[in-house]
């Protein structure tokens, strides 16, 4: 199993990003994800940059592999635009990104006005989305498309990668699980699921790789690492599919006022004992997932990628090694 880092758009300015991905690499890690938002979930996250400039910065400080997580291709951005943009990413990465994408929220999609769609609509969206994009990046000559979401006159998109990018879908439900083991490269989530990975490996993923992500909340004490996650992070803690539907970052903050500091201090590893980080990625190795990303919750970054570098990622290598004999 592969340990990347998360790097949070909703929570951190551009530079900060940046520097985090270059500790990411000097810290061990393997991989990076990145959040790719219009709105953060609460004013208190309070940041939420461009993604396609910032991976063009974190190309010019690391070697890392990038993956968007994820990239809502469908409704603000055109599937065509978004080609391109991952296309440069790709080539500014030297191959070295991965195109996660989902049928995002209405959050960030909702912003030119378009009518939120139903999750069905979503998810064949997606799907055209999907073959737009593949077509974009692997047929000579200019591409043309009439369908019944999208349409492109003559496109052609001069700079690419040698080879065509990968696609991870994400999946929450099952439905669009079928879709990502149906159509995708790879699959992604953010909760250990067992079965939807299972479902996932046998509806058509099979040993494709399986991404999933969570984050944690390093303080200097466990108290602190709780407060700090539910004063930033409380959403997270929000049921079913309020994450796609609640427009705006004042209802993520209203809806979040159901969500107890109890709640956050049961589902956040928070402080600074590595027996507690290391005790986060547990579900995540026994479901069986190939990748797992974690992000840190708060201003000790730099503590969080210290420990990690020292104590998590050396222990989590070694557990790997003596599972494997």
């Amino acid at each position: 199993m592969k340990i990347g880092y998360f790097l949070s758009s909703e929570e951190y300015s551009p530079a900060e990003l940046i520097e985090q991905a270059r500790m990411a690499e000097e810290a061990g890690f393997d991989g990076l994800w990145i959040s790719d938002h219009f709105h953060p979930w609460n004013d208190e996250q309070g940041q939420s940059p461009f993604v396609w400039s910032t991976i063009g910065a974190i190309s010019q400080v690391c070697e890392l592999p990038v993956t968007t997580a994820v990239t809502c291709p469908t409704v603000r951005i055109h599937p065509a635009v978004i080609a391109q943009a991952a296309a440069t990413s790709a080539v500014l990465l030297n191959g070295r990104f991965r195109l996660g994408i989902g049928t995002g929220e209405a959050l960030n999609e909702h912003i030119l006005g378009s009518v939120w769609p139903t999750v069905d609509v979503r998810l064949e969206m997606l799907e055209e989305a999907v073959e737009i994009m593949r077509r974009l990046w692997t047929e000579d000559g200019f591409v043309s498309h009439h369908g019944k979401h999208y349409t492109v006159d003559t496109a052609r998109i001069y700079t690419k990668p040698d080879q065509p990018l990968p696609i991870y879908l994400s999946g929450f439900g099952p439905e669009a699980t079928d879709l990502a083991a149906r159509i995708g490269d790879g699959y992604i989530t953010t909760a250990p699921d067992a079965d939807l990975l299972r479902r996932f490996r046998d509806h058509g993923g099979g040993d494709k790789p399986a991404q999933a992500g969570f984050k944690v909340s390093y303080a200097p004490t466990a108290e602190e690492g709780v407060e700090q996650a539910h004063r930033i992070w409380a959403n997270s803690g929000l049921p079913g599919e309020l994450s796609q539907v609640l427009p705006s970052p004042r209802h993520f903050e209203q809806a979040s006022q159901l969500v107890t500091k109890e709640s956050t201090a049961k589902s956040v590893a928070c402080g600074p004992d590595a027996k507690t980080h290391l005790e986060a990625f547990t579900p995540y190795v026994e479901a069986g997932f190939d990748e797992v990303y974690v992000g840190n919750i708060g201003p000790h970054s730099v503590d969080m990628m210290n420990l990690y570098r020292t104590e998590v990622l050396p222990e989590l290598r070694l557990r790997k090694e003596q599972a494997h004999g």
